[in-house]
């Protein structure tokens, strides 16, 4: 399903009724942030989404305790970085990535992704609020290459026409959240836009 430009501003201001904490993560600062993490079945949908290969190398935006990284490599055999503001999550995302026994695949940084170097990036995943999207957009659209994909979860990237996007069946009934399906949104960096 393609998205009109007026018709997924709607779907972003329904999901934007969702708290703060379903999606609390990087602010563009060093803060205590709740974490919500994203349900296993959406990560797996969103690298689906995206195309996700071992060709791959997967960045995701606050990656919280890793999950979407670690399965991109344990699912796909991709290379994976995940960014992310809280160092206590980071801790725990590379003992994670241990435990898997992908650790020589993915890396966790503790930095600001709008400070970070995404250049390397096939792949790019996330789930933040719409104002972090807007200040992201600049810096996605400085330091991405041609044919990246980005796949952004429940809020769109204002001002880029995503190539797809999709409601997904599953209702988010946990009580930290307000009660929603999960939207995802799939980006194809062309070189100057993001095209649909």
């Amino acid at each position: 399903m393609v998205a009109k430009p007026h018709r997924y501003a709607l779907v972003s201001l329904v999901c934007s009724a969702i708290v703060a904490s379903a999606c609390a993560r990087v602010t563009g600062c060093f803060q205590p942030i709740p974490f919500v993490p994203t349900p296993i079945e959406v990560v797996d949908r969103m690298l689906e989404f995206g195309g996700a290969s071992s060709r791959d190398i997967v960045y995701d935006i606050g990656s919280g305790d890793g999950r979407v990284v670690i399965r991109a490599a344990t699912k796909y055999g991709a290379r994976g970085v995940g960014i992310e503001t809280n160092g206590a999550l980071v801790e725990i995302a590379r003992e994670q990535a241990k435990r898997a026994g992908v650790a020589h695949l993915v890396e966790f940084r503790h930095e600001d992704a709008l400070m970070a170097d995404l250049s390397a990036a096939t792949l790019i995943t996330l789930y933040m609020l719409p104002s972090f999207n807007r200040k992201l957009r600049p810096v996605l659209e400085r330091q991405l290459k041609q044919r990246t994909r980005v796949v952004a979860h429940d809020y769109p990237i204002e001002g880029w026409e995503p190539a797809r996007w999709e409601v997904m069946p599953i209702v988010d009934t946990r009580p930290e959240v307000v009660q929603h399906k999960h939207i995802l949104y799939l980006y194809e960096w062309n070189g100057s836009k993001a095209s649909s």
